[in-house]
């Protein structure tokens, strides 16, 4: 996260920011004494107004509530709401009715039965990245694994070359991490993710193939073929929200089983609790905060939030409210009733979780069947990125070469006898 000469905050309550060192490093303890004091909804005068609500009573209101709430602006910026212009990239920045009818045509694209296909390619993709590392007895795990599975798995899905893969995660950085505080970065990158789609829609045009670009060429909209600039948008969502959420979730739980030895053996030892344990993994670390814009005055939680300010909703903060989920602080890698928020609240629930839980599941799968028992060398060289997207950037893990991993290459689950 670009964050230089950031001022300091001394009254979270009243001057947070979102793109603070400490904040990214660990907000949980932020949001706890926020949500403990008199007033669980913070405030703070910088990028032009932005209430910080940490209740999931809140939280779940105001992302359900499309009458007082628009989600027009979804990343916390210096932009002003009023500054933003024409831009959109629908379904996550429109707001309804449009919003519903641009959902409705990626939708079938990632039902739990499209997402099947995908499932045995994904746990090719993770092999032969173990293949590069798993003998080596050290690695960094989210630079040698958890970034790259989301990007091949969207780039292949989408039908744009995975070899771009680099170019991917630098635009998710100027967009995601850098661009919230430098607009012309943001801008530069928006612009070349629109150019680079382009490209690709006018040859897709007259080569048509089996992936999203060429269903969403053929789709149509109320009775009406998508334009280029709807095709684009909905494009540059998928790639964006397809990659860092996923990355971050991969490294997270990762992170978490390095230094938790019990939780990691009973995966390796009971494959059966990996469901249980992703949906904890999911809620545990939810890696998202969405922003919303405030179009009417209205009070929630006796705070009266004014018009044209916006709200980030942190929906880590809400999974982790013990007035919505009893033992909230707690990890709990068997719990059973977990109504987590991991992919949101309202009309804008993440429409690609079926993808997000199998690629996470599948990638803690091989891994553990690869290097079942690890840990983290260093805690202090654990980086995170943040913004609307929070999760681990450098995790250095070590082993012993000597344990008994499964063979190379695709290692799919043993049938039963």
């Amino acid at each position: 996260m670009n964050t230089p000469n950031r001022p300091d905050v001394t009254d979270w309550a009243n001057d947070f920011d979102p793109y603070h060192p400490e904040y990214l490093t660990d907000p949980y303890p932020i949001w706890k004494d926020i949500r403990e004091s008199g007033c669980p909804i913070a405030h703070t005068d910088r990028f032009n107004g932005v209430y910080l609500p940490t209740k999931h009573e809140d939280i779940s209101a105001i992302a359900h509530d499309t009458e007082n709430f628009s989600s027009k602006s979804v990343i916390i910026t210096d932009v002003r709401v009023e500054d933003i212009g024409s831009f959109s990239s629908p379904p996550i920045t429109s707001d309804p009715p449009d919003h519903q009818d641009h959902r409705r045509v990626l939708l079938p694209a990632f039902s739990a039965k499209a997402i099947e296909k995908w499932l045995p390619i994904t746990r090719d993709i993770c092999n032969e990245l173990l293949d590069e590392f798993a003998e080596n007895g050290s690695c960094d795990a989210s630079e040698s694994y958890a970034k790259h599975i989301p990007v091949k798995v969207i780039a292949r899905m989408i039908g744009i070359p995975e070899e771009d893969g680099d170019m991917f995660r630098r635009w998710v950085y100027e967009l995601l991490e850098a661009g919230p505080t430098d607009v012309k970065l943001a801008t530069k990158a928006t612009y070349e993710v629109f150019e680079y789609f382009g490209t690709f829609i006018e040859s897709r045009r007259n080569d048509p193939r089996d992936d999203i670009l060429t269903y969403l060429l053929e789709a149509d909209m109320n009775g009406k073929p998508l334009d280029d600039r709807q095709i684009s948008g909905g494009l540059f969502l998928l790639l964006l929200a397809g990659i860092d959420t996923t990355w971050g979730t991969i490294g997270s739980s990762i992170l978490h089983l390095s230094q938790n030895t019990e939780d990691r053996r009973r995966l390796v030892n009971d494959p059966e609790a990996m469901d249980n344990a992703v949906e904890e993994f999911l809620r545990f670390y939810s890696p998202v905060s969405m922003a919303r814009v405030v179009t009417n005055e209205v009070e929630i939680s006796g705070t009266t939030l004014c018009p044209g300010q916006r709200v980030m909703l942190p929906f880590a903060s809400a999974n982790r409210d013990p007035e919505f989920l009893a033992d909230a602080e707690e990890f709990q890698i068997s719990r059973e009733v977990n109504r987590h928020s991991a992919f949101g609240l309202g009309i804008h629930r993440c429409l690609g979780s079926n993808l997000a839980r199998m690629e996470i599941k599948v990638a803690l799968e091989e891994w553990l069947k690869r290097v079942p028992e690890f840990e983290l060398t260093d805690s202090n060289k654990v980086t995170w990125a943040g913004g609307p997207v929070r999760g681990p950037r450098s995790i250095p893990l070590t082993w012993e070469t000597s344990q008994e991993n499964p063979v190379k290459g695709n290692s799919a689950p043993a049938e039963s006898n």
